[in-house]
């Protein structure tokens, strides 16, 4: 659907407006906040028949220790594969870390340390019974980098688990948006 454009003067009809909210955009699913020294933190309700695309932001806390963090769709523990690629803030080499079907879970999607906790994933038909695949934004205290993969299987998934790879996760708010259908 096209933009309207209104103009100075202009009457903005409900009708108007009903329409141009309800056509594009992310729609707030969910927020979890996390506890304090968790090793995991299930979100359960998640990705709903509504969506089919999905935004998952984790913000506001810290990790133990510094290292990544991990998605788990479901209960499901085998057939993710994944790419890695990333580089030094300080230098202009490029790294890739390839972990084709590493079995349990996608890697790399987030990180923190001590003093930040960040995740941004894209999830893609997680809900649908296709394929899921993702795309992640990577950045930690000395690299930056993106990460893609999928799921290999055809199952309907509702529910995701984040988990740092070492430690425990402290605070902060997983969030859930879906990707409103035109």
């Amino acid at each position: 659907m096209a933009v309207k454009t209104f103009t100075a003067g202009e009457v903005l009809n409900a009708s108007d407006t009903n329409t141009y909210l309800a056509n594009g955009g992310l729609v707030y699913v969910k927020s979890t906040t996390v506890g304090a020294g968790v090793a995991s933190v299930a979100v359960s309700s998640a990705f709903l028949a509504d969506y089919d695309n999905y935004l998952i932001i984790y913000t506001g806390g810290v990790l133990s220790a510094a290292t990544n963090i991990r998605l788990q769709l479901g209960a499901t523990t085998a057939g993710y594969y994944f790419s890695f690629i990333y580089n030094p803030y300080s230098s202009a080499t490029v790294f890739a870390n390839v972990n084709d079907n590493n079995g349990a879970i996608f890697s790399f999607v987030g990180a923190g340390n001590t003093n930040y906790a960040r995740l941004t994933a894209n999830v893609y038909n997680p809900f649908t019974a296709h394929r899921t695949a993702i795309a992640t934004q990577y950045s930690d205290a000395s690299n930056g980098g993106t990460g893609n993969g999928y799921l290999d299987n055809a199952t309907s998934y509702t529910a995701f688990t984040l988990s740092p790879s070492t430690g425990t996760m402290t605070g902060g708010t997983i969030t859930v948006y879906g990707y409103r259908k035109a």
